[in-house]
């Protein structure tokens, strides 16, 4: 059993990837941490889609919380998830970043304050050539904390996803960009009679996730079974 003095031992579900590596170098620069793949005391898998069921066994088998960044996943793999969840703790993440956790944080507020009569809401992302799903998973947290503000029953609509669909009046607009080497960059915009409010962030690598990623890490030892976000690691700050 390991004690508050001794560092947090991290097992990573795919080293090899992108964000493992930024992970292992997070690691490397701070001493409260741990690289640990044998015997982690929090698994992290920022994989694929098709990689979620083998890292969610993983994590049970050894009874230890699960950090999960990868993006793309569809209900299937959420109800994965949440049968998961009852048993170890579980931190679902489209972006570890604390930075994009408060983003999320204001566009509720703000969607709350503005409602949803006389304000639109579009949420424009832009990512490196190499990702795969548009809208961003980011984009999508944000469109979900939006739709919360206003009282929406559908917040995730994706509405116009530049594919230039029509879409519902009111539904939330999405807008994605992919080429060169953006790490990521999201605009929530609140569009107003005369007036516009931008809510903005922008990654400038992927050590701001692996930070993050390790924030949740610490965040999720300790925690009883159960589904967790960024947002509960920011409120325990």
């Amino acid at each position: 059993m390991r004690t508050d003095q001794q560092p947090v031992r991290i097992a990573l579900f795919a080293p090899d990837g992108r964000m493992g590596k930024a992970i292992q170098a997070a690691i490397a620069d701070d001493a409260g941490f741990a690289l640990d793949n044998d015997h982690g005391d929090v698994l992290v898998d920022f994989s694929a889609p098709d990689g979620l069921r083998a890292s969610l066994d993983r994590a049970i088998s050894a009874g230890v919380p699960l950090l999960i960044g990868t993006t793309g996943l569809i209900d299937e793999h959420e109800s994965l998830i949440a049968d998961a969840a009852k048993i170890i703790p579980i931190l679902r993440a489209a972006n570890t970043s604390l930075g994009v956790a408060l983003l999320a944080d204001l566009t509720e507020r703000a969607a709350r304050v503005l409602g949803p009569c006389q304000w639109d809401i579009e949420i424009v992302e832009a990512h490196h050539k190499r990702k795969a799903d548009a809208p961003s998973g980011t984009a999508l947290q944000l469109g979900m904390a939006a739709g919360r503000g206003r009282g929406d029953d559908a917040p995730a609509e994706r509405g116009r996803d530049g594919t230039g669909l029509k879409r519902q009046p009111g539904a939330i607009g999405y807008a994605a960009i992919r080429g060169g080497t953006v790490a990521g960059d999201h605009d929530v915009m609140f569009l107003g009679p005369d007036e516009r409010l931008i809510l903005s962030h922008r990654a400038e690598s992927r050590a701001i996730f692996a930070r993050g990623a390790l924030a949740a890490a610490r965040f999720l030892v300790g925690n009883p079974a159960g589904l967790y976000s960024m947002g509960d690691v920011i409120n325990a700050a």
